[in-house]
């Protein structure tokens, strides 16, 4: 029998799908665990990605999160849409080859127009391939300094497209920074022991984790997060089998993690201040649930794809926060989409504030 559901019942069980709200039958405690609940973590904001970790592992530092990534609990990759995602190593290279292949395929028309050649992006995957092994890790001004001196141009964005194909294919993967320079390694050593599912089994991990990470869902949403086809998404539900549930919000088909239909879906008053680059809004195409249309633009200024971190009250956003981060303090400012009365101030005040303790810095607060 299909469960049928209100959109605030569907924005409950997605909340806690999303790790937000305590999970009736998961507790993922590591980085590890985490990045495999979602199977993929936005990440194209290194700093963003670290947060969304943290609010997630309460009672962890930046500095703990930064040494799971060091042990290479996760990884940082391009699996899909051309995204950075933080990933489990062991999967990068399945997800790649699933995912990956119409990016690449879509890669000769941007070579076009940079003026380069099929025949150059894989020359540079070889530099980089050869200047890497045996454990080398390589800042992004040293690769772009070692395809120069293979007589490759990376003027403009010539340089960042040569450095995504090497990690689409495979030969590399973004390591953790050190200091505040973004480096690459091999893939290879990265993720010595990879997983190799059959593409049947490939489609059914991805429908699983996309849905239990921030179901309930349609297979539109699949396919958009995937970047695949929706024959590929439906596949992938089908493949997932007794794990996904159907159920429908407001006469809509869905799929939900079964293990979910028996917990609690009435609205919940919580408060997070998310990271903009998180899951909560990057990870679905119909953001209705959890943002009113007329604060999108306050969220995507322009809707030029850049998120400001969110302040979400009960499932919805109610408000966007900005930071600096200096050595003696990080100083946040909150502007308010919908009125915050006193209670609700002091409330985003402690979330700022565990945001700051994850840093290690005091904070100071301005409205």
């Amino acid at each position: 029998m299909t469960a049928r559901l209100t959109g605030a019942e569907a924005l409950a069980l997605r909340m806690t799908s999303l790790l937000l709200r305590p999970h009736p039958t998961a507790r993922p405690e590591s980085v590890a665990e985490v990045v495999e609940w979602f199977g993929a973590m936005q990440a194209q904001d290194a700093a963003s990605g670290l947060w969304s970790l943290g609010v997630r592992l309460p009672g962890r530092t930046q500095d703990d999160v930064r040494a799971a990534l060091e042990r290479r609990e996760a990884l940082r990759t391009w699996p899909m849409r051309g995204t950075v995602h933080l990933v489990p190593p062991r999967d990068a290279r399945w997800m790649l080859a699933v995912t990956g292949v119409r990016s690449l395929a879509g890669a000769a028309t941007r070579r076009a127009q940079l003026g380069l050649s099929e025949s150059d992006a894989d020359r540079a995957a070889d530099v980089l391939g050869e200047a890497m092994a045996g454990g080398g890790r390589l800042t992004r001004a040293e690769c772009l300094a070692t395809l120069r001196a293979a007589g490759l141009d990376t003027d403009g964005q010539r340089g960042y497209h040569l450095l995504w194909y090497a990690s689409q294919r495979g030969v590399t993967c973004i390591a953790p920074h050190v200091g505040t320079d973004q480096t690459f390694a091999l893939l290879d050593e990265w993720a010595p022991d990879p997983h190799r599912p059959e593409r049947d089994e490939a489609l059914g991990l991805l429908a699983h984790r996309y849905v239990r990470g921030h179901g309930p869902v349609t297979r539109h949403e699949l396919a958009r997060w995937t970047g695949l086809t929706v024959t590929d998404a439906t596949r992938g539900i089908a493949a997932a089998g007794d794990a996904l549930a159907p159920v429908e919000v407001d006469g809509t088909p869905a799929v939900v993690d079964a293990s979910l239909l028996d917990a609690p879906r009435a609205p919940v008053d919580d408060v997070h201040t998310l990271p903009g680059f998180d899951e909560y809004l990057l990870g679905y195409r119909d953001r209705s649930l959890m943002l009113d249309p007329e604060h999108a633009n306050a969220v995507v200024p322009g809707n030029n794809g850049i998120f400001q971190a969110t302040v979400v009250r009960g499932g919805r956003t109610v408000g966007i926060w900005k930071r600096t981060i200096a050595k003696r303090a990080v100083t946040v400012t909150v502007q308010q989409l919908t009125p915050f009365d006193a209670a609700l101030r002091a409330r985003v005040g402690s979330a700022l504030a565990r945001y700051a303790g994850f840093l290690g810095l005091p904070l100071r607060l301005t409205w």
